[in-house]
């Protein structure tokens, strides 16, 4: 990140797009999901414990890869400030799309505290639009902005699990 004023603004941009899109997906959603169902504060002391480690775990995924946008793609995760330079460090080494598996985490914690099918199909929904999104959205833009860089990364990062596998193609070649 270039100087004090720009990695101002950079926070300032991920901030507003975190509490407005994965905070509303991830926390505001399945909160009102859960209101009808979860007695505050009296919660399930066992679903608590399986619960915690996904909300935790999953808002680490996500804040760990805020991180590698903003320090080397220098961008956000808004479609509106994209990183400018291709993020293969960190999580991104493993699977293309780790931010989305930290918010389907938290969504999955969600799930577990509450038990309840509207909060499993709520995440069955938001994956499967997360699932969308990237192939029709996401990845065409990604082909444009960076071209061969990118063609080689998918060969080699599987979309959602590790070991370059990809839905529906098997395992990827290696360049």
């Amino acid at each position: 990140m270039r100087g004090g004023a720009s990695a101002a603004v950079l926070f300032v941009k991920t901030l507003v797009f975190t509490v407005l899109v994965p905070g509303s997906v991830a926390g505001l959603v399945p909160y009102r999901i859960a209101q009808g169902i979860l007695e505050w504060p009296r919660v399930d002391p066992l679903r608590l414990v399986v619960a915690a480690p996904c909300f935790l775990v999953g808002a680490a995924v996500y804040f760990w890869c805020l991180w590698d946008f903003a320090v080397t793609g220098r961008g956000t995760p808004a479609p509106i400030d994209p990183p400018r330079e291709l993020v293969v460090r960190g999580l991104y080494r493993c699977v293309r799309n780790p931010m989305y598996l930290g918010v389907l985490l938290v969504i999955a914690g969600w799930t577990v505290l509450s038990w309840s099918g509207r909060m499993l199909g709520y995440g069955v929904a938001v994956a499967l639009l997360f699932h969308l999104f990237v192939r029709l959205v996401e990845e065409p833009l990604l082909r444009r902005r960076f071209g061969a860089a990118y063609e080689a990364y998918c060969r080699t990062v599987g979309r959602w699990l590790p070991g370059g596998v990809d839905f529906g193609r098997g395992r990827s070649t290696t360049p």
